[in-house]
């Protein structure tokens, strides 16, 4: 009988911490908690939507230091303590006070807790997994976010219905701490060697571990490059740079896109179906783009879905609406779906996973500034422009920018025997 590899064991621990992380629980049911809390402290919906900013600010900062800690630590001894924590952090938020700086603190933290209990930790766990499989992996592990998107908004407007808003934040709070902890606690082992593995699931002796290292003086996880170095190189900036773009474009549609298809006369229901559509590809994004950059070169994949944003973007901008306003919806969501499972990937074949979590905190807080700046920028021009038709533009042009870069980045250098990134290119 064939065991099931374990380290498909890993991606389902990952995918449950996903879906009971920062984005799900907090990300996609602040509007939800929005109008009690205004209600409940008068505060005006602005000065509450810039607790959502500062958490994110605080992501982007912490996500490079998070990363060195699990290259230093481990994976286990950063996500437990940052899951635990978490936790704790959005339960605290039913004891909120009517000070704008006790919401600000709070979300500061969470923000900065959620690096060690996501994106940074768990892709570099798995990355140490797999290798000829780690695209499809890294999608899979993702598709807890995606669920988590669809389930969360419900479950919580569902609690704030029955037993109000202090109630919901208990409850949301409890669930990584009850259900996370444990799972992760109990399945988590940092590399298949561990277990007598190797990546991909290929068991291994020690005759045949010793053929196997026999092609390299390093063990698998000292390949690579460290953060220093990776950050002396073009290839770094030109990655990083495309990530930063993308994410200013494919975010700052996320946040407006009702309000832009309501502007086109389109009805709050199709709206809302069109965010739909957006979150259905973007589960789609994720497994897709995961099991194709396992098949080809991964910056062309990268560059196939940053294309079909591109698409979207030019279709919002011509102004259609109807069908083709859910094409261009479901276009955009692909290349979200996908960004994030390419960032990981990029960064472990073109650097290795010697700093594999302080090269990609470094990427990921690029990703995040990105998503900062894009809402920002859509929001400010519709105030100034009264439409979105001119950043519409735009964002078009600054795709073309994002894949003109990618196409820049070079063959990536593989270590024959192990499979494994040795080293990025350096120009």
């Amino acid at each position: 009988m064939t065991m099931v590899f374990y380290g498909w064991v890993i991606v389902l621990a990952a995918a449950i911490a996903y879906l009971f992380s920062f984005g799900p629980l907090v990300g996609v049911t602040f509007g939800v908690f929005l109008k009690p809390l205004a209600e409940e402290f008068g505060w005006d919906r602005a000065k509450i939507a810039s607790a959502y900013s500062i958490s994110l600010l605080a992501m982007a900062l912490c996500s490079p230091v998070i990363g060195k800690f699990v290259d230093r630590w481990g994976t286990r001894r950063v996500v437990l303590p940052a899951t635990a924590l978490f936790g704790g952090a959005l339960m605290s938020l039913a004891w909120l006070t009517p000070h704008l700086g006790h919401l600000y603190g709070i979300f500061a933290v969470m923000g900065m807790l959620s690096v060690g209990s996501t994106h940074v930790p768990y892709a570099r766990v798995i990355s140490n997994w797999f290798d000829r499989r780690r695209g499809l992996a890294l999608g899979l592990s993702m598709m807890g976010l995606g669920v988590g998107t669809t389930i969360m908004p419900l479950l919580a407007h569902s609690l704030i219905a029955h037993w109000g808003w202090r109630t919901a934040y208990v409850v949301l709070g409890s669930l990584p701490i009850l259900i996370v902890l444990p799972i992760v606690g109990l399945s988590l082992r940092e590399r298949p060697e561990q277990m007598g593995l190797s990546p991909d699931g290929i068991e291994r002796g020690e005759e045949g571990l010793r053929s196997r290292t026999s092609a390299s003086s390093l063990p698998r996880a000292a390949l690579g490059l460290d953060p220093s170095e990776a950050l002396r190189t073009r290839t770094f900036w030109i990655m990083g740079t495309a990530f930063f773009l993308m994410s200013l474009c494919a975010i700052g549609i996320m946040v407006h896109l009702v309000p832009l298809l309501l502007d086109r006369g389109l009805s709050a229901e199709e709206a809302a179906w069109a965010m739909s559509i957006f979150g259905i590809a973007l589960l789609v994004g994720r497994v897709a783009c995961g099991a194709l950059l396992d098949r080809f070169f991964a910056p062309y994949v990268a560059v196939a879905f940053f294309s079909l944003a591109g698409g979207g973007i030019l279709l919002l901008w011509l102004g259609f609406g109807g069908v083709l306003a859910f094409v261009a919806a479901f276009l955009i969501g692909l290349t979200m779906g996908a960004e994030v499972d390419v960032i990981a990937y990029l960064v472990s074949r073109y650097f290795g996973l010697r700093a594999f979590g302080a090269i990609y905190g470094y990427s990921f807080s690029l990703y995040l500034l990105g998503g900062m700046v894009g809402p920002f920028l859509m929001g400010v021009s519709f105030e100034r422009r009264g439409s979105y038709q001119e950043t519409l533009l735009i964002l078009f042009l600054v795709t073309l920018v994002a894949v003109g870069l990618l196409i820049r980045l070079g063959t990536r250098r593989v270590e024959p025997a192990l499979g494994e990134m040795a080293c990025a290119e350096v120009d």
